[in-house]
């Protein structure tokens, strides 16, 4: 779905039971209209529980995502993209990948004005691996904090 559409898709998952789908490629992202469309502000997803696998080992990597954007016409539901983030926990990806693809997905579906994605990595083989996306440059004006999230230290 193109994201300059000017009729909104249905939003089906939205208020009814919906089983969490078994890869990212298959989850429905869904959007709905901003209602304030004609303002410049930030909303903020913090994903504290993100997981996915190793391509590699299988084993369960863990994240801290920030996803930060600036809306255009079309707000993210909230729902599908817990859904869609969900999706992840059996899918296997590196942490660059999972980022990213993230971050493109959401500018696919939105055409926000600004979208950032930061994807805070715990260790895997005793390194953490932080990875940071952006769409452009924030719109000037826009009051976008820090993400809050500290480098990773371990016991130090």
């Amino acid at each position: 779905m193109a994201a300059h559409d000017k009729n909104p898709p249905a939003v089906d998952q939205l208020g009814r039971h919906v089983g969490m789908p078994d890869s990212p490629d298959r989850a429905v992202l869904e959007r709905v209209p901003n209602p304030h469309a004609d303002t410049f502000y930030a909303a903020r997803f913090t994903v504290p529980e993100f997981t996915s696998l190793c391509p590699v080992t299988g084993q369960p990597d863990f994240a801290h995502l920030v996803i930060d954007y600036v809306p255009n016409a079309w707000l993210v539901e909230s729902k599908s993209l817990k859904l869609y983030l969900s999706a992840f926990r059996n899918h296997g990806a590196f942490h660059e990948d999972c980022t990213v693809a993230i971050g493109k997905k959401l500018v696919e579906l939105l055409a926000p004005h600004y979208l950032r994605v930061g994807g805070y990595w715990y260790p895997r083989g005793g390194i953490p691996i932080d990875v940071f996306w952006q769409s452009g440059v924030c719109p000037e004006g826009v009051w976008l904090p820090d993400q809050g999230v500290a480098p990773y230290r371990g016991r130090g």
